[in-house]
């Protein structure tokens, strides 16, 4: 099996991952001529190397970094026969944590470079042509996001007073909202498509959300005053976000979401300009991703293989 493994060195909180590049280096020391290591150096580097690797002829690619670094690895990897294998050490981790991946990177690596491995198939998204693999989002979800990526210091209490003070200077979004036939029309303070169920830390948008079921989660959280605010962050961290009454959710391939004007969109934590009229839409089981062996959140592969059909033994 080739091997490659991108490493993004300003993932996660500042000194938290000091170990992980002499612990990368190690490996790729035992593991001999198969393996390869690249170190980014920017914004949109790992999706450059990623694809220099698939054009190669790597059979895995390994992102080692948080949300960002794995969305810019799976953009090269849709669609394609290389399979991405991850080591989280972001922020968030969101996508790995709904999969439960190992926490620790020794484990995490252990698993991404394991042969053979369990190999799934999961549903990525697009916004306006931008790939998303946990989630997406407009409103207070994405101007935390903008915050956030300016901080040196990251973590869960970083991203706790990020929120806040987006909050208090929040702007409510007038939408439309289109799936389908049905079209909602609402003041929103945020509107989030989650592929997966959480934003990391374990932050759940959408509790029934599945990665393998060929469809989006959209969640519309309604403005709501401080104390609201106070009840729907318990409920995001209780899994119960969806019970609230202040809260809009649609399951669907593809939505349109119809702003007044144009504006800041997330994917996965990172942020860019969109135009007015956003359409997100899933790409069904566009990606295979090592997941551990015990993985619930993922049918199996004889069930992904054979989804949509009846096989009858004469």
């Amino acid at each position: 099996m080739k091997l490659k493994l991108i490493f993004n060195p300003r993932s996660g909180r500042q000194g938290r991952n000091a170990g992980i590049l002499p612990m990368l280096r190690d490996y790729l020391g035992r593991a001999g001529t198969g393996a390869d290591l690249a170190i980014t150096e920017g914004p949109g580097h790992a999706t450059e190397l990623a694809r220099e690797a698939v054009a190669a002829g790597f059979d895995r690619v390994v992102a080692v970094g948080g949300d960002g670094t794995l969305n810019e690895v799976a953009q090269a990897l849709i669609h394609a026969p290389a399979v991405l294998g991850l080591v989280p050490c972001g922020s968030g981790n969101g996508l790995a944590l709904h999969l439960g991946l190992p926490k620790r990177p020794a484990e995490a690596l252990a698993l991404a470079v394991a042969s053979p491995a369990r190999v799934a198939e999961l549903d990525t998204g697009t916004v306006n042509g931008l790939l998303f693999v946990n989630a997406m989002g407009v409103g207070l979800d994405a101007d935390v996001a903008r915050r956030f990526n300016g901080l040196t210091r990251r973590g869960l209490p970083a991203y706790a007073r990020t929120a806040l003070a987006a909050f208090f200077s929040r702007k409510t979004e007038r939408c439309r909202i289109i799936a389908g036939h049905r079209q909602e029309d609402l003041d929103a303070m945020l509107v989030s498509v989650a592929n997966s169920d959480q934003y990391g830390n374990h932050a759940k948008i959408a509790p029934h959300a599945r990665v393998d079921d060929g469809v989006l989660d959209l969640v519309a959280v309604k403005p709501v005053g401080l104390f609201g605010a106070g009840v729907i962050g318990v409920r995001l961290f209780l899994g119960n976000l969806d019970q609230s009454r202040r809260v809009l959710r649609l399951s669907g391939p593809r939505f349109r979401i119809l702003r007044d004007a144009a504006g800041v969109v997330h994917t996965d934590g990172e942020t860019h300009m969109a135009a007015a009229e956003i359409e997100v839409a899933v790409l069904p089981r566009s990606l295979r991703m090592v997941v551990p062996p015990a993985c619930a959140v993922v049918a199996p592969a004889s069930e992904q293989a054979t989804a949509g059909f009846a096989l009858r033994i004469p």
